[in-house]
């Protein structure tokens, strides 16, 4: 489930991508109107979180573009716009849903999971396959075929990083950051041999983690 947040707070955007990565989606970002527009219109994704008020351009133009271009793209307004009016205005032109800040990360969850299902959509990245190899992220496990795989928490954070992230590129500071926090480091060497571990380890059951090198950039897994 592919999912765009358009939102100027640096803060918030992050914490809702951390967040929402955790539940299984698959999360992009941006913090100008203008980026957010172009990134919507390339259709591939089902939902968007936006803010009205953005840089370059407002959320309510954003939406109209979306909505004049006939995209079948969720869209929940989240703004501290709290009025009834702007709560009218944003549903008249087309927003799915709408909520005001603050609000619970919760509260947002179900609001989704309820345009989900509205849509006819499904959290597919609950269970992620590449080739041969399950990542099921509400187990914790992975599986080759019908075999689970005894990965390290790390190995296991590592694989499910990168498989929830196809196509974007982490140094080992990213991985770093996701395995142990932000006052924690994992040098680049522990990083090497986790993974070379889950390589083995996938190996050995039949099949090939597949996990690239991007020399001088960091870790990758090309999308399907």
């Amino acid at each position: 489930m592919k999912l765009l947040i358009i939102e100027d707070s640096g803060s918030l955007r992050r914490s809702l991508r951390v967040g929402l990565t955790n539940l299984g989606f698959a999360v992009d970002e941006t913090g100008d109107g203008s980026q957010g527009l172009s990134m919507a219109m390339t259709g591939e994704y089902e939902l968007v979180i936006l803010d009205i008020m953005l840089p370059s351009i407002d959320g309510i133009t954003v939406l109209q573009t979306i909505r004049t271009k006939q995209l079948d793209t969720k869209v929940l307004i989240l703004s501290a716009k709290q009025e009834p009016e702007d709560r009218v205005l944003g549903l008249l032109t087309g927003a799915d849903d709408y909520l005001t800040k603050p609000f619970s990360f919760d509260e947002l969850h179900a609001r989704l999971l309820n345009l989900m299902r509205r849509g006819g959509l499904k959290m597919v990245s609950d269970i992620i396959v590449i080739d041969n190899l399950a990542l099921n992220l509400q187990l914790k496990l992975l599986k080759v075929s019908d075999n689970v795989i005894d990965l390290t928490p790390n190995e296991y954070k590592i694989v499910e990083c990168l498989f929830s992230n196809q196509n974007k590129v982490f140094s080992a500071e990213k991985l770093s950051t996701y395995l142990a926090g932000q006052y924690d480091l994992i040098s680049k060497n522990s990083i090497e041999a986790h993974l070379s571990s889950a390589r083995k380890k996938v190996r050995v059951a039949g099949g090939e983690l597949p996990i690239q090198t991007k020399r001088g950039f960091g870790y990758i897994v090309q999308g399907q």
